[in-house]
């Protein structure tokens, strides 16, 4: 199974009353997203190192700069 970003959800569509899952993998999500979730001071130290795997994984170099006061 591939890496998870977050939970998937299902909805249901008010129309024809079907539900339809929607699954939020880790190399679908968008380099912007990604970037926002490492520099979120609330973020899950897991999840920020599964987006630092995936930046790596997709050849980005983070470059580490101190945040200014």
């Amino acid at each position: 199974m591939p890496i998870k970003f977050k939970p998937s959800q299902v909805v249901r569509d008010r129309n024809t009353g079907k539900l339809n899952t929607n699954h939020f993998y880790i190399k679908q999500t968008p380099k912007s997203e990604l970037f926002e979730y490492i520099n979120n001071k609330s973020g899950k130290p897991k999840i920020k190192q599964k987006c630092l795997n995936e930046l790596a994984r997709r050849k980005i170099k983070v470059q580490w700069v101190k945040p200014e006061e």
